[in-house]
């Protein structure tokens, strides 16, 4: 099979100075385990090809299905549990969906869509700052699953991160910019803005980016969930995420796989614990020790769902009303 027939050769990143893309050989255990699909996970051994950016025929699949959401809230373990079935391929944040441009979303569509076995199809777990594009990637006839979290729940995750500072400073600035397009005027002074001020504004910004996307896709291609609901009856609402993206399920099926290992394990990093119950220890604690970074923020969001229709709209979505 030739690079494009193939899952086994990813396309890993792309050089747009030189029109090179790199394509990185890999296994369908390969894929099963790599929490993400960009540097991370290069080995010594890794064996690269290298191309101009291909055009994908006409007649190629383009039937991926994919996650999007809005970060720390179970997309990784979501996707996991969707990979246990045979019948999906799950890819785990491709590297170029981060950077991809207007032209090459086509392409891109094609060759995620590749699966080794003509029974699967493909589950892109996207990267959360990527969902402005989600409309684009998701073809007629697939579906997606928007995850996301109320904001109380989402504040209290990221404040837990012991590193959360790094993510929010590196990606505070661009988040601004993204939300401007759908709160014109919002003015924020990031420098003055403390770090539950930040996770504010990423859950403004991503949850407002997730709606735009839902406005412009079909009604019935789109399933939103609620991770910490999620987490009341898995086994309940995985047969619903698999119904949604029609893959049959046995009798016991879903309650099999999250009763499995993989609901107590660190989704990233498998070897980690990570259970529910430690989860909400964790939450909790965050409360407890950021109780009034995390009421400054709520405030503050309330304040841009008064200005705001998006954020309005985001807000009555977290608490179940839209």
């Amino acid at each position: 099979m030739t690079l494009l027939e193939t899952p086994e050769w990813l396309p890993f990143q792309y050089d747009p100075a030189a029109g090179r893309v790199d394509w990185l050989r890999m296994t369908e255990a390969d894929y099963r385990a790599a929490s993400f699909l960009d540097q991370r996970m290069l080995r010594p051994d890794s064996e690269v090809r290298q191309s101009a950016w291909p055009a994908m025929p006409a007649e190629a699949r383009r039937d991926a299905d994919y996650i999007f959401h809005i970060g720390n809230v179970g997309s990784t373990l979501i996707s996991r549990l969707l990979g246990e079935l045979p019948t999906v391929l799950a890819l785990r944040e491709p590297l170029l969906l981060r950077t991809a441009t207007e032209s090459q979303f086509d392409t891109l569509a094609a060759l995620f869509s590749r699966t080794f076995h003509p029974a699967q199809r493909a589950m892109v777990k996207a990267t959360s700052f990527t969902s402005e594009i989600a409309d684009r990637m998701v073809q007629p006839g697939s579906r997606t699953l928007f995850l996301y979290a109320t904001p109380g729940h989402y504040l209290e995750n990221i404040l837990a991160g012991e590193n959360s500072w790094q993510t929010l400073q590196a990606l505070s600035p661009i988040r601004l910019a993204r939300l401007h397009s759908r709160c014109p005027g919002l003015a924020a002074d990031l420098a003055g803005m403390h770090d539950g001020l930040k996770a504010a504004l990423g859950w403004a910004c991503e949850m407002t980016s997730l709606e735009a996307a839902a406005a412009k896709l079909p009604r019935e291609a789109v399933l939103w969930l609620d991770f910490d609901l999620f987490l009341t009856d898995p086994a309940r609402h995985f047969a619903d995420i698999a119904a949604h993206f029609r893959h049959p399920l046995e009798p016991g099926q879903a309650r099999a796989i999250c009763e499995g290992p993989l609901m107590g394990r660190y989704s990233k990093a498998l070897e980690h614990e990570y259970s529910p119950a430690l989860r909400r220890e964790v939450l909790a604690d965050a409360r407890r020790r950021h109780g009034t970074a995390i009421k400054e923020a709520l405030n503050w969001l309330g304040g841009l769902e008064s200005r705001y229709p998006a954020v309005a709209q985001a807000i009555r979505r977290a608490e179940g009303q839209a």
